[in-house]
C-alpha cells in the first residue's frame, strides 16, 4: 500500500507530537510490550527455584521491540492475591533502555553494575523476594515491564509507590507476564 503525501505528513506530525512531553497524554501513547521467561510461560507455575521454598532468586526475563525513545526500563513484581493488598515482591528501575533481558539471579544489591537500582519490596528488603503465599489457593504473580522516556530521579530503595509516581507521564509502553504459585 502506497501512502499519499497527506498520510506521510500526518504520520510525521503525530510522531513528532509523541516525542514532545506533555503534548499527548500517557494513555494516547502507551503501547503493549511482550515480556517472557524461559523458566515459565504465561499463566503457568513458577518453578520452586524462584520462590521462598527454593533458592529465592529472580527468574530469567526477556523482551524485545522496545519503542523508539526508550531511555530506561522498570520491572515491578507483585502478588495481587495477597491478603489485604497487592504485595510487592520486586522493584527494579533505571535499567538501561537498550536492555533486552535479565539473567536469573539478579544480584541482591541496591545498585547493579548496569546502573539500575532496586527498590524496597514489601518484605522490607532491597532485592527480589520470590513467591511465598500462605498455604491455600494459588496466587498470581505479575512481572510488569515499563519502557520509559527517561530514567527516574530516585535513589535505590525507593518504594513501589514512589516509582509508580515518578513514572507518571513517562511510560512509552508496558507489558505483563503472570506466573502462578501455591503452597
Amino acid at each position: 500500500m502506497m501512502l499519499g503525501v497527506k498520510q506521510i505528513v500526518l504520520a510525521t506530525v503525530i510522531s513528532g507530537l509523541m516525542l514532545c512531553p506533555g503534548v499527548l497524554s500517557l494513555q494516547e501513547v502507551n503501547m503493549e510490550l511482550e515480556i517472557k521467561s524461559f523458566a515459565f510461560s504465561e499463566g503457568e507455575k513458577i518453578p520452586v527455584k524462584y520462590t521462598c521454598e527454593g533458592e529465592n532468586i529472580s527468574p530469567p526475563l526477556s523482551w524485545s521491540k522496545l519503542p523508539f525513545g526508550t531511555k530506561a526500563l522498570t520491572i515491578i513484581m507483585d502478588d495481587p492475591d495477597a491478603p489485604g493488598k497487592a504485595w510487592t515482591h520486586w522493584v527494579l528501575f533505571n535499567l538501561p533502555g537498550d536492555t533486552e533481558e535479565l539473567l536469573e539471579a539478579v544480584p541482591t544489591q541496591s545498585k547493579l553494575v548496569s546502573g539500575a537500582f532496586q527498590g524496597k519490596n514489601d518484605f522490607g528488603k532491597i532485592d527480589y523476594g520470590g513467591p511465598c503465599p500462605p498455604p491455600g489457593s494459588p496466587h498470581r504473580y505479575h512481572f510488569t515491564l515499563y519502557a520509559l522516556d527517561q530514567p527516574l530521579k530516585l535513589k535505590p530503595g525507593a518504594s513501589r509507590a514512589q516509582v509508580l509516581d515518578a513514572m507518571k507521564g513517562h511510560i512509552l509502553a508496558s507489558g505483563k507476564l503472570t506466573g502462578i504459585y501455591q503452597r
